[in-house]
């Protein structure tokens, strides 16, 4: 059984790769913390594997060149392993005081608990940032704004943890100071590493809710499902290949097919047969049910910690 430390340490290390892949595509070797001789046109307040997987997804699609990104990390061996992974040419500080450069756009990627002393830092900025896009999760828009300022546009968003391999998806909702240049300036960033949605900010609890807490309940689902095959004489190692491969597969078909999910499941499910019959017991135990609670109750909670 394959520990949670463990699987942390495995995520870490695909997140990290992810970001190492980088170098192949722009053709560098190694990276290296510079001083930006040319206008830095992004800056990532948080080094941490959200915001050094958005560095990466966006050195890898060409969003901003290296050269015009610097990253503040206030962790001397996390800078270090920045600048192993990440191309030369990007910037990497530990704290906001050193750019030496004006910035156009701030992404806010640190955890809650530092988002005050980080935008008080933003604001002491000879130069504001002309829009700022925020990940921390629970700060609101309006919190943000009294801490910046009112006039600067901001962006709220929370990427799923799959944004670490490139394949997350993600709510972004803006502020009334925001134009569409903007938003899509937002929308190139997050979809660097996954998909985009635009909501209201009325919505991202529920975001949160689903898709936010939602790679945990697949998780949960795989958990189950490899202990099933266990229990009916599979080897552990061989169950866990079957059902990745299962819930990577079934996902690519709905993507792909863009058929309902309900239609694709009946056309599995043959009257009076296995699959039929597991499904009977799934929904005897209102396994449904039980999902649309988990959103509803983790919507809820996040309600509370945004208060």
């Amino acid at each position: 059984m394959v520990s949670a430390t463990e699987q942390g340490d495995r995520l870490d290390d695909r997140s990290d790769s992810f970001v190492r892949d980088v170098n192949d595509s722009v053709g560098v070797k190694a990276a290296g913390q510079s001083n930006h001789h040319q206008p830095v046109f992004l800056c990532i307040v948080g080094g941490g594997k959200m915001g050094g997987a958005l560095a990466g997804g966006m050195l890898k699609s060409g969003v901003v060149p290296p050269e015009h990104l610097v990253i503040v990390e206030s962790t001397p061996d996390r800078r270090e392993e920045l600048a192993a992974l990440l191309p030369a040419g990007v910037s990497i500080v530990g704290n906001i005081a050193s750019l030496g450069d004006p910035v156009d756009g701030v992404i806010l990627a640190v955890k809650p608990g530092d988002v005050e002393s980080a935008c008080r830092d933003i604001a002491a900025l000879d130069r504001l940032p002309s829009r700022v896009l925020s990940i921390a999760a629970g700060i609101t828009i309006d919190r943000l704004q009294s801490l910046l300022g009112t006039g600067i546009p901001i962006i709220r968003s929370m990427p799923n943890t799959p944004a670490l391999i490139g394949a997350g998806v993600s709510a972004l909702a803006p502020s009334s100071s925001c134009v569409e240049e903007d938003i899509l300036w937002a929308e190139q960033i997050l979809g660097a590493v996954g998909v985009t949605v635009r909501l209201g900010e009325e919505y991202l609890d529920a975001v949160t809710g689903l898709s936010g807490s939602g790679p945990a309940y697949i998780f949960l689902v795989a958990e189950a499902l490899i202990e099933g095959g266990v229990s009916v004489g599979i080897d552990r190692s061989t169950a866990e290949i079957l059902t990745s491969n299962t819930i990577l597969g079934a996902a690519r078909l709905w993507v792909e097919t863009g058929e309902d999910p309900a239609a694709l499941r009946a056309q599995v499910t043959s009257p009076g047969g296995t699959t039929e019959a597991g499904l009977a017991v799934l929904e005897e135990r209102e396994v449904r049910l039980a999902f649309q609670d988990a959103v509803r109750s983790a919507t809820s909670r996040s309600h509370e910690l945004g208060k």
